[in-house]
């Protein structure tokens, strides 16, 4: 292995720019060239990369977003993007390709396998959580982490107004977020996509709180539950109480990540290396068990991660 190649696709993530250190100068350590794709598949596209050694990923570490910088490429969406983007592989002599990224960005790089010769590995990184084979990718602590801070600040303001706050967080279609956040928090509902609920049902226990004496609340929602506004208002007029909706947006995406993530970003840069100095391929680097290993890449694609409804009902206990 004698170059490689590695980019950022999707939405950003804290650690994106430490799991770029990581390969870059993991790769100079065992004499590998770093060639970095700029906004992602857009950059394969259109051919345009920088090389990469261990000065020019100095003082990244401690950075959110990505120096690559990231897309979302329609254009890779289609066969023949996909074919322009293994074309210029080849014409870059690119043995291995990391791609740094969610879920769609394995799906993109499954893809795009199936086009070229080189060997391709996924690191998992996103805020969602959502890639089958791992139990974290990179960013997710941190993500928690600036939601929870938040979070616990807005839960001030409910007590001392005697008001639930519905809090939305990301997820439009995966609930890892929220439920881990809600439950750090202590919030008395937590609201996913893979749940269904009825709004009747939060009022009634809302309403059930009431009467134990808990006058205030915290209901953390996932984006992709549906409109918050108009169910903050359900709430409201069916409860008496007053009901507020604070929307965390892409504050969760930036920031200096933490230590766990940086961890994680580190011990997966260094996986991926390894696995294409060994001739390895088409593989997603994954946290197991509190071990770092790694599984196919079709494997991760085909598979939905499941969330931990456990979690959900531990939860509800804890919030009576």
């Amino acid at each position: 292995m004698r170059k490689i190649g590695i980019l950022t696709s999707g939405g950003d993530a804290p650690g994106m720019n430490a799991a770029i250190r990581a390969v870059v100068r993991i790769a100079h350590y065992h004499n590998i060239q770093v060639i970095g794709f700029e906004r992602g598949w857009e950059g394969l596209i259109n051919n345009s990369s920088r090389e990469l050694d261990p000065r020019s990923v100095s003082g990244i570490l401690q950075l959110g977003g990505t120096i690559l910088y990231t897309s979302r490429s329609s254009e890779f969406e289609h066969e023949e993007g996909i074919r322009k983007a293994a074309v210029n592989i080849g014409l870059n002599d690119i043995e291995g390709l990391v791609v740094i990224g969610g879920n769609g960005s394995m799906k993109g790089a499954l893809a795009l396998s199936k086009e070229t010769s080189s060997r391709i590995i996924g690191i998992p990184t996103t805020i969602d959580n959502d890639v089958s084979g791992t139990d974290e990718t990179v960013g997710f602590d941190t993500a928690v982490n600036t939601a929870v801070i938040e979070v616990d600040k807005i839960r001030d303001t409910a007590v001392s107004h005697d008001r639930i706050f519905i809090v939305e967080v990301m997820g439009r279609n995966r609930g890892f977020l929220a439920s881990m956040v809600g439950f750090t928090v202590g919030a008395e509902i937590i609201l996913v996509p893979e749940v269904r609920f009825e709004v009747e049902d939060i009022c009634s226990a809302i309403k059930e709180n009431a009467s134990k004496g808990k006058r205030s609340g915290i209901i953390v929602a996932a984006e992709g539950i549906g409109d918050t506004r108009a169910l903050a208002k359900h709430i409201e007029e069916h409860t008496g109480t007053e009901v507020r909706l604070s929307i965390l947006g892409y504050a969760q995406r930036g920031g200096s990540p933490t230590a766990r993530s940086r961890y994680l970003a580190n011990r997966f840069g260094n996986e991926a290396v390894r696995l294409l100095a060994n001739g390895e391929g088409n593989k997603v680097v994954c946290l197991q068990n509190s071990k770092i290993t790694s599984i196919d890449l079709a494997e991760s694609c085909q598979a939905t991660k499941p969330l931990n409804l456990k979690l959900l009902d531990l939860a509800k206990i804890l919030a009576i």
